[in-house]
């Protein structure tokens, strides 16, 4: 059994955390990790501020070299009020220790929010160390006389610790230090990323903010100092983070006074399952005072640039864009498309030899792709996800609505014997008719029955599957795509002749970093769309 630790009176199942604002950035992904990864000890939110902000458009983070990073999230988050209610529904265990991060533009805020939010937390962390939000974090951490008043202020309201955390991006982090106990702190975080920096990419910033802060195996020399000259200058607990990503770096960090230590940039990459059993193999390896073998994700983030041959309009809103080479993509994985100073959104290859997309018309970036003309050079990184693996001798049936084919049409054509049902509201909507029916038995329903079917794609579907016998059944496996109502619906058929561990949906939900760090496209039973899927087993 492993041994037991403490923090801040409270006895703990690790000495891990994940710091602010990586992975456990929401609810349901926070019940994932407590119910599955108990060696993370110290659970720390995401900072949350008094009022909602959707942070920085896409790309948010960059690697700029192996196992370093770049972000500029931008301080998203719900809001205190919608977090209030969040953190409350959580199902704490007795053993861990939730550790609420918290921000504002003011002392007034920043206390406001921490009356408001300590009801559900077992201690406060305070963000003065953000390098790339103006006016918050860092702005605030570098004055030792306000980072006292602050803790002081919040101390005042609160009858829970209260853990400010500091910047690397002063003179003396020491003295920082002893202005933040001498304000009544009960123990203190160090390090945030340092910077703000900057990285380009075919003479381009990478970062839609320009500016961000940097993280990774590069900024451990840095947390190493932090935490030496902050155990010199004060006697309260330190959460150590900052480029800790082995065995040895987290006794090192131990070494210089850090007696929790936050993992955060290596983790990038890691699928769910991946990061519980980082977790557990580094913690084994700390107790047995043994190496480990485990060996980190490596993740490419660099983009490659794609000449546009084609825009094929479909219709008013939907367009295929065909480029001038092939991508490696396999059936189930996803790409970045990036344009330079507006943004990077994440596609299904609709092929990839040669590669293209299909682009509906959502939103800012999807309108100005949509208005791309031949000749014009759009950068994509990936492939990322999980490529799918259907059972040995399997019928597939895909089923897609919207721009939902472009996710499923290369599973169909690599495994073969295949049904493919198409929905759309209208016949102008539907495209790769053709190309489906070359590799699989298609079956298209409009909602208007201008083509095919008339009604909806998963009536179409349950007409079906109401003549297949046991045995047929069992051969089938279900890929769904499209938006979110018609892929429930097509789960709910489904599960009426097969069981959960033979449907895989994926809905787009919100994508951000693409290799599981920000946590943004979370789904409800706290899985990560863009390294646990985009297509996952059973209901979500």
């Amino acid at each position: 059994m492993s041994q037991r630790y403490e923090f801040l009176g409270k006895s703990i199942s690790g000495p891990f955390t994940i710091p602010s604002g990586i992975i456990a950035t929401a609810a349901p992904i926070i019940q994932y990790l407590f119910d599955r990864v108990p060696e993370i000890g110290v659970m720390t939110t995401k900072s949350i501020g008094p009022v909602p902000r959707s942070g920085n458009r896409e790309p948010i983070m960059t690697q700029y070299a192996p196992g370093c990073f770049m972000n500029a999230v931008g301080l998203t988050n719900p809001g205190a009020e919608a977090s209030l209610e969040q953190l409350a529904a959580l199902q704490v265990p007795d053993d861990r220790f939730l550790l609420t991060s918290i921000f504002g533009g003011s002392v007034e805020e920043i206390v406001a929010v921490a009356q408001l939010l300590a009801p559900v937390s077992d201690g406060l962390e305070l963000n003065l160390s953000c390098p790339h939000a103006k006016g918050y974090g860092m702005d605030m951490g570098q004055d030792a006389g306000l980072v006292k008043e602050i803790t002081q202020a919040v101390k005042a309201v609160v009858n829970i610790p209260v853990v400010p955390k500091l910047t690397p991006n002063v003179p003396n982090i020491g003295e920082i230090a002893r202005a933040a106990v001498d304000g009544g702190a009960d123990a203190l975080c160090a390090i945030n990323t340092t910077g703000p920096a900057y990285y380009t990419a075919y003479g381009e910033p990478v970062l839609t903010n320009k500016l961000g802060g940097m993280s990774g195996r590069g900024v451990l020399p840095t947390a190493l100092k932090c935490i030496r000259e902050m155990r010199e200058a004060v006697d309260v607990p330190i959460i150590g983070c900052g480029g800790v990503a082995t065995l040895d770096n987290v006794k090192a960090i131990r070494h210089e006074g850090a007696s929790i230590i936050g993992i955060g940039s290596a983790l990038t990459g890691m699928n769910s399952e991946e990061v519980g059993e980082y977790f557990s193999e580094i913690q084994s390896g700390l107790e047995k005072d043994e190496p480990t073998a485990s060996e980190l994700i490596t993740v490419d983030m660099g983009y490659e640039p794609y000449t546009l041959i084609t825009n094929e309009k479909v219709c008013e809103d939907i367009s295929i864009l065909t480029f001038n080479r092939k991508v490696g993509v396999q059936a189930g994985e996803f790409v970045y498309a990036w344009i330079p100073g507006l943004g990077e959104k994440p596609f299904s290859a609709l092929t990839d030899d040669p590669f293209a997309l299909v682009v509906i018309d959502v939103g800012v970036f999807t309108r100005e792709l949509l208005k791309c003309e031949p000749g014009s050079k759009v950068y994509v990184r990936g492939p990322h996800g999980v490529k799918v693996a259907p059972p040995e001798n399997s019928k597939i049936v895909a089923v897609a609505g919207g721009t939902g084919l472009a996710a499923v049409y290369q599973i169909a054509r690599d495994f073969g014997n295949a049904e493919v049902f198409l929905g759309a509201r209208t016949s102008d909507r539907l495209y790769f008719k053709d190309e489906c029916a070359a590799i699989a038995n298609t079956h298209i329903a409009t909602d208007d029955g201008s083509e095919g079917f008339n009604g909806v794609v998963t009536v179409l579907l349950d007409d079906w599957l109401k003549v297949k016998s046991e045995e047929e059944l069992r051969e089938l496996v279900f890929y769904n795509c499209g938006p979110a109502p018609m892929v429930h619906a097509a789960i709910e058929v489904q599960r009426s002749y097969v069981s959960d561990d033979r449907i895989f949906s994926a809905i787009d939900y919100l994508t951000k970093c693409g290799v599981g760090i920000c946590g943004a496209c979370y789904s409800p039973d706290g899985r990560r769309i863009c390294v646990d899927g985009p297509f996952l087993s059973g209901s979500f």
